[in-house]
């Protein structure tokens, strides 16, 4: 079979930490097996032998961040047949969303000694607040398991399925002792999806929501459940602001605990 014959794949990133795309190069001996199966057209973190589309598959790593961005993921979009973004920054915006509630310039001219050249939007937001996505790995970073899975489904003509249960699932099925009942450590892990292990919980601290909202997510009982640990209204926010923040459960979580949200509220696409 000739490269023309095999599905081309292409990997993008967008404002990211290049993690998402990493797990998928570790993933060593494995990702030679399926790179035998595909062509890989376009992966920069790769290769310098990036051609142009159209593409069967192509994963995207970060948020939208810039206004080139926004061109860039449209056009991406047009290219693909099948779209795919792969991590907490690609899926809800990332840790960058912290600044989607607050004054970007007020951050541009405390970090940079010329802020003029900084050319951002004022968020940072999921791929799919911008283009339709066909499928979403959540994660910081993504399972590597998880991905190399998805990639395997694809090539033999399925859509992955991917599983929205909660982390303490994973905890039962590992038989990892709850650290919220246990030691009284707030944990996001009843509302946030499993696919990391339960690696945070398994070393005796709480979850951090990197994987993303559980379906459904109870987060109403478990901001109260924060707040009776001891936390105050802004402390029991924060837990839900952080890696994965931005995602619409967790965010309209912190508003309701804050009252206003912590600050200046954002118009959001719609999802």
């Amino acid at each position: 079979m000739s490269d023309s014959d095999k599905p081309r794949v292409a990997v993008f990133k967008m404002a990211s930490c290049d993690g998402c795309q990493l797990q998928l190069l570790d993933a060593e001996d494995a990702l030679l097996d399926i790179a035998g199966a595909i062509d890989i057209a376009n992966f920069a973190e790769a290769s310098s032998n990036m051609q142009p589309g159209p593409y069967d598959v192509t994963l995207v790593e970060g948020s939208i961040s810039t206004p080139e961005q926004i061109e860039q993921i449209e056009e991406i979009r047009r290219q693909s047949k099948v779209l795919i973004a792969i991590g907490a920054c690609a899926t809800s915006g990332g840790v960058q969303a912290l600044r989607n509630t607050k004054d970007l310039g007020t951050f541009v001219r405390t970090v940079y000694p010329t802020p003029e050249f900084v050319k951002s939007l004022e968020t940072s937001t999921p791929v799919a607040d911008h283009v339709q996505v066909d499928l979403e790995l959540t994660g910081c970073p993504i399972d590597r398991g998880q991905l190399l899975a998805t990639l395997t489904a694809l090539l033999a003509g399925a859509m992955p399925r991917v599983s929205t249960s909660p982390v303490c699932m994973e905890c039962k099925r590992r038989g990892y002792v709850c650290v919220m009942v246990a030691k009284g450590e707030p944990c996001l892990g009843p509302a946030t999806r499993t696919g990391c292990g339960a690696l945070c919980p398994g070393l005796g601290r709480g979850c951090y929501g990197c994987f993303g909202p559980s379906q459904p997510p109870n987060t109403d009982a478990l901001g109260e459940r924060f707040e009776r640990l001891g936390l105050t209204p802004r402390q029991a926010a924060d837990r839900f602001r952080f890696i994965t923040g931005w995602a619409p459960a967790f965010r309209e979580a912190a508003e309701a605990l804050e009252g206003e949200g912590g600050g200046k509220k954002k118009e959001v696409a719609p999802r």
